[in-house]
């Protein structure tokens, strides 16, 4: 799946990044970065509610390309700058995390090979 389906499936905001071609072959969502970090085993995009700087520093390490920000959140410009620098697409849906995941699955993204 492109991104840019993402954006359209999840009303999403282009918050920086505009790779919108980038292939995504996976997702998950989590609010523990520490969750993402032991579990997460291929380059997936992430879906989260946590608003920090390690949820930029945990996608660096784990090689997520994308997250996206749920429940209308969105990133203050330290981490929009991180990302920026990191390579990182960040997004914002005004879906709650449950039904973000829910519509990805049913578009045909699933968390395959993530767990």
């Amino acid at each position: 799946m492109k991104l840019r389906e993402v954006v359209e499936i999840l009303d999403a905001t282009l918050i920086s990044g505009n790779d919108l071609d980038m292939e995504i072959v996976s997702a998950c969502g989590s609010d523990l970065m520490s969750d993402v970090m032991a579990y997460v085993k291929e380059n997936v995009l992430l879906l989260t509610g946590l608003v920090s700087p390690q949820v930029v520093r945990t996608a660096e390490m784990m090689d997520i390309k994308v997250v996206v920000f749920v429940r209308g959140k969105v990133p203050g410009e330290n981490i929009v700058e991180l990302a920026e620098e990191k390579g990182i697409t960040l997004m914002s849906t005004d879906n709650p995390m449950f039904i973000a995941c829910g519509k990805l699955y049913d578009a045909g993204l699933t968390g395959k090979g993530v767990w």
